[in-house]
């Protein structure tokens, strides 16, 4: 797509921020790497580029570079934090190791308002995360703003502005405003980003791209998959064929809940395949997360690929592929930085010989559950919370067996089951019980007891780059409680995750 903001991706955890922002305001924003050929981002016809923050120094002997042509091409440029020092090291300023940094909130003093900063508030708080700084502006800019070190630059002839902080995240009370002043006031830009138009040229690119041709897609229940197969059904019906694989390390009656919501109330093509006993025998004697996660993932690619040799004339496999996992797959991290192992459809193998069909690569998570609403599922199901590809498997700390797996899913379906009685599912946004292979003494009427515990963890956040704890009442800790020790045989003791991310992540494995 064309006309929109381009952002060049440096490796900061934030650049994704920078897009939603821009596509909440109904503006196409695409992320790209920020060695991408000058020729290719032209191409786009870009009303402004945004040039990201990242992690090193433009000083290193490996920086991260443009080309300074970029910058002469008569279309709006914003650097945010090491944008803003690549932007003055590029064109003739000076950018020095600060002696002390700044980290975390900062209040921005305007010493010359611009285009940029109209209508922000003198002392505004602003999210600062950087150790170098702009020493020396280069020829033609002028100072904006200060929080401590040179906060603000612009070259508004040139429309080329620079910011040392992050406007894109919460934190940053009118970071908002400033990227609504770029998009708007500096770059011009249309709205040119709807999500029932998505749709509606989505739908009509499948029945182009797929002809009379069948589909197999993995189905798993969650939202991205579930979004992917209801759309492509809305475009070429029965050719699509679903298979959801029960790996047995699934949420309690997850199997039915999926057969009855998409295949009665959606009328999908859906084959249930029972893997469980396969996938528990393979873990067996297993405890190593990241050795745990690989052998799900192995089995999944095995059993899928068997289970879709038997769909006779399928040419395409589906995928419920999104925007960030796009994002990820050519991040200048690196693969090392960024693949993930788990279970999903992607890891499967090139022999296959299938096109590809990933309906939802243009999209991040919150446009996905709002095109999920748009086609027709349920709210609840559009908005149910993360479940890792390995389920259970790393939700079961060390060893897993089938005795454990149940434990677990009685315990995490009476946790949900009460957030949800007590409106506080929407509330918070991850929410999961975790077992641990650790028993301990407990007394339950007269008998002395020896069973596991449980661990109750809820996380809040934006974007699953961090995340706080959820302050649930004691009340309703009080009652999870209970109902977990009472009703699960297995449990005897209840604990509450009480970390944020980082330094812990939101999954204990």
């Amino acid at each position: 797509m064309q006309n929109g903001i381009i952002i060049l991706d440096f490796g900061s955890q934030y650049n994704q921020l920078i897009g939603r922002r821009i596509r909440e305001m109904e503006v196409y924003s695409e992320i790209v790497p920020f060695n991408t050929p000058l020729s290719e981002i032209l191409e786009k016809k870009p009303k402004g580029i945004i040039l990201s923050g990242g992690p090193s120094s433009v000083n290193a002997e490996n920086a991260h570079l443009v080309e300074k042509e970029l910058y002469e091409q008569d279309i709006p440029v914003l650097g945010i934090c090491y944008g803003m020092q690549l932007t003055a090291h590029i064109l003739g300023g000076k950018v020095a190791k600060g002696d002390k940094g700044e980290y975390g909130k900062a209040h921005l003093d305007i010493v010359k308002e611009n285009e940029l900063l109209k209508g922000v508030c003198q002392n505004s708080i602003v999210w600062m995360s950087h150790f170098d700084e702009v020493a020396e502006l280069p020829v033609g800019f002028e100072l904006n703003a200060r929080s401590g070190v040179i906060a603000s630059i612009s070259n508004p002839e040139k429309m080329i502005y620079g910011v040392q902080f992050h406007p894109e995240v919460s934190h940053s009370e009118e970071g908002g405003k400033m990227i609504e002043n770029f998009v708007f006031g500096i770059c011009k830009a249309d709205r040119n980003w709807k999500l029932t138009n998505y749709i509606e040229k989505t739908v009509a690119e499948i029945k182009e791209k797929v002809g009379d041709q069948k589909v197999i897609l993995g189905l798993s229940g969650g939202v991205d998959s579930s979004v992917a197969a209801v759309l492509i059904h809305k475009a070429i019906g029965d050719q699509l064929n679903c298979i959801f694989v029960d790996t047995g390390l699934l949420r309690k009656n997850e199997g039915k809940k999926v057969m009855e919501n998409y295949g009665k109330h959606f009328k999908m093509n859906i084959k249930m395949v029972d893997a469980s006993e396969r996938f528990l025998s393979k873990l067996s004697g297993i405890g190593d997360p990241e050795e745990k996660r690989k052998i799900i993932g192995n089995e999944f690619v095995y059993v899928f690929d068997e289970e879709s040799k038997q769909i006779e004339g399928a040419k395409f496999l589906a995928q419920g592929t999104i925007y960030p996992d796009v994002i990820e797959s050519q991040s200048v991290k690196g693969p090392s930085a960024v693949i993930k192992s788990h279970h999903n459809v992607g890891g499967l193998p090139e022999e296959m010989d299938f096109q590809l069909l990933e309906p939802l690569r243009e999209l991040f998570k919150d446009e996905v559950r709002k095109v999920g609403e748009e086609l027709g599922i349920p709210h609840e199901l559009v908005y149910r919370h993360p479940f890792p590809g390995p389920g259970l498997g790393i939700r079961v700390l060390g060893e897993v067996d089938a005795e454990k797996v149940r434990i677990l899913q009685e315990a995490d379906d009476i946790f949900i089951e009460e957030l949800y009685k007590n409106d506080l599912y929407e509330k918070v946004s991850q929410a999961f019980v975790v077992l641990l292979p650790v028993k301990s003494v407990g007394v339950m009427g007269d008998e002395r007891t020896y069973e596991y515990t449980a661990v109750v963890r809820s996380a809040n956040t934006i974007d699953f780059m961090t995340a706080t704890w959820s302050r649930l009442p004691y009340e309703f800790l009080d009652t999870v409680s209970s109902r977990i020790i009472n009703e699960v045989r297995g449990i005897n003791r209840v604990a509450y995750d009480i970390s944020s991310k980082p330094p812990a992540t939101i999954e204990w494995e």
